[in-house]
């Protein structure tokens, strides 16, 4: 799709932002498609988020991202807040409308249920239970993912337990919380195994977890990338079970992101992965 009237334009906003690796997945994705464009990186203080969101239109944007700490003040700031958005309770994505309004999405669980696809395609979400360790943001997508794709049960266990039952009681259906004691008990008869905390991250203690009650057949993933392997996944692979790193799901939430603003479904390729992994 060309656009020859106009410089194409999108960026992430974020307080710090520089350490993000949207602009460079973006960036690759302009020049694949041969697009005129770029994304940019937007350092946004708490404070200037609404003039900065409400600036987009004028200056030529189709929209932007949000990260860290955008996400849950953006949702109170945009004309339209998407269901799927406002039920994880938090905007990754603002998409700049024809009339100028903003809408908020979020494309976190899209891009978790893609990773787990691409890196497992035999994978039936409905093949058992899933356990899911914390209850923060991320977790919050997680759920709404695994909830979409039918998973029957989710085992939801946060070492500060009001978080994981007020969690549970929110989403409801297949969520039940646990106590962190019973983490490793939790882990009987399971399928998917899920770390949506940032434990196991470079400068953080690995996640306190034993694997002995995980089936051999189970899928364990972790959403953190620095490192690609963490400790958990280290210890899931030596024992037999295939894992997925944190990569993909960052990877692939940028796609329908991409699209809704030019038009293009781009594709997580192998090159484009190897790319960005020699980054971290």
């Amino acid at each position: 799709m060309s656009h020859p009237d106009r410089f194409l334009l999108a960026g992430v906003m974020g307080w710090p932002i520089m350490h993000s690796r949207s602009p460079k997945l973006h960036n690759y994705w302009l020049e694949r498609y041969g697009l005129v464009g770029a994304y940019v990186p937007l350092a946004i203080p708490a404070s200037g988020l609404e003039a900065a969101l409400r600036a987009l239109p004028a200056l030529g944007f189709s929209g932007c991202n949000l990260t860290i700490p955008h996400k849950e003040a953006a949702l109170r700031i945009v004309d339209e807040v998407s269901p799927l958005a406002q039920r994880i309770g938090a905007v990754n994505c603002v998409v700049v409308r024809e009339d100028g309004s903003l809408e908020g999405r979020n494309y976190d669980a899209f891009g978790f249920t893609a990773s787990l696809r691409e890196r497992a395609p035999d994978l039936r979400f409905d093949a058992g239970p899933a356990v899911v360790i914390g209850a923060g943001g991320a977790s919050r997508a997680i759920l709404a993912g695994l909830i979409d794709e039918g998973v029957p049960e989710i085992r939801l266990i946060n070492r500060s337990p009001e978080r994981a039952q007020a969690l549970a009681a929110e989403f409801g259906g297949p969520v039940r919380a646990l106590p962190w004691e019973e983490r490793g008990q939790a882990l009987h008869g399971a399928a998917i195994l899920v770390n949506t905390t940032s434990q196991g991250m470079v400068g953080e203690a690995p996640l306190d977890l034993a694997l002995e009650a995980l089936p051999v057949d189970a899928l364990v993933v972790d959403i953190v990338y620095v490192p690609l392997e963490t400790p958990l996944l280290a210890s899931a692979r030596t024992r037999g079970n295939r894992t997925v790193d944190g990569l993909g799901m960052l990877l692939h939430q940028g796609r329908p992101a991409f699209e809704a603003w030019f038009g293009v479904d781009p594709q997580v390729t192998p090159e484009l992965r190897a790319m960005i992994e020699a980054t971290l």
